[in-house]
């Protein structure tokens, strides 16, 4: 254990001294943010623009008022993970790839292993940094979008909406480090790091970007901007008796975006915050009901690449490929 947090601790101080990750992360949470804003600012056009609709209506002697704009607070969100989806998942691969590359490249590895190390402790210590610091990226991150959404966006938040967000950093702890560790495995399984990192962003260009491509572009619905049925004036009970007719279409196009695990991140987290109309305002108890098995499929990824970690970065794999 002790030479467990020694690893982890050497490593966090490693990474904090590096400063293309501290100029990959602070980019990271620059776009994260500006996407609040921006979100935050086009809800204040909004705002304004149905002000100055209701004084001009009031002006001309007019009575019918349109409802004023509904405030969703978390909805402004919907940028910022995709955000994380994406581009928060190719730092994390190069996060992970440099906790292997900088010992092989170093020639620290045989260092290393002069110690009376554990046969895990090394692969352990690694893993725990990792995790560490996206827990701690992820809580600094959801604490500036939820220091945004009060003052710029002006939004209040309920202790529900709190929640939500601690549930929403939960699970983007859990896929940027599932992320990190998919990587490090690859990097320590190939005696090039190099080709390692090529492996892996094989695997998040699959992953990330083109499964739920495929999913997105097999959707009807996504064809044009704003929704094919909303644009058609069709509402949702006409839509769902549209659809019934292609279910077999539908589970066929659900079953390959559910094969990409950044579906699996996105759907609760889509949910959890609102930012699918039928999850949003639900109570937390439905919102579960409905998303829990994409969670589940989460935490079945980051278990695995916790285990391929384990077993790639032994001292045995790691000294013969060095």
């Amino acid at each position: 254990m002790t030479s467990l947090l020694t690893l982890c601790g050497k490593e966090i101080r490693d990474l904090s001294r590096n400063r293309s990750m501290r100029l990959l992360i602070t980019f990271l949470a620059l776009i994260v943010v500006l996407s609040v804003l921006v979100a935050a600012a086009d809800f204040r056009a909004k705002t304004a623009d149905y002000t100055s609709y209701l004084a001009a209506l009031k002006a001309s002697g007019g009575t019918v008022t349109a409802p004023p704009p509904d405030l969703f607070p978390l909805q402004m969100l919907r940028a910022a993970t995709e955000y994380l989806e994406i581009v928060g998942a190719l730092f994390a691969v190069i996060l992970g790839y440099g906790l292997i590359a900088k010992e092989k490249n170093n020639g620290t590895l045989q260092l290393i292993f002069t110690r009376p190390l554990g046969r895990h402790s090394f692969a352990a210590g690694k893993i725990l940094a990792a995790f560490t610091i996206w827990a701690a990226v992820t809580a600094a991150l959801f604490s500036v979008i939820t220091g945004a959404l009060l003052i710029a966006g002006n939004a209040p938040l309920t202790g529900t909406d709190l929640t939500r967000l601690v549930l929403a950093a939960a699970h983007t702890t859990i896929y940027l480090t599932m992320w990190s560790l998919a990587a490090l495995a690859l990097a320590a399984l190939t005696r090039t790091p190099a080709t390692g990192l090529v492996l892996a962003l094989v695997l998040w260009l699959i992953v990330v970007l083109v499964i739920p491509q495929i999913g997105d572009t097999m959707d009807p619905d996504n064809q044009i901007p704003g929704g094919l049925f909303a644009s058609l004036q069709i509402d949702k009970a006409h839509e769902h008796a549209v659809m019934a007719n292609f279910t077999g279409y539908e589970t066929a196009r659900d079953l390959i975006e559910q094969t990409s695990l950044t579906k699996q991140y996105e759907r609760p987290l889509f949910a959890w915050l609102g930012i699918k109309n039928q999850y949003n305002q639900q109570s937390p108890a439905y919102v579960w009901a409905q998303t829990f098995n994409h969670t589940l499929w989460l935490l079945a990824g980051f278990t695995a690449a916790t285990g391929s970690a384990v077993l790639a970065a032994t001292r045995h794999k790691l000294l013969r490929k060095a």
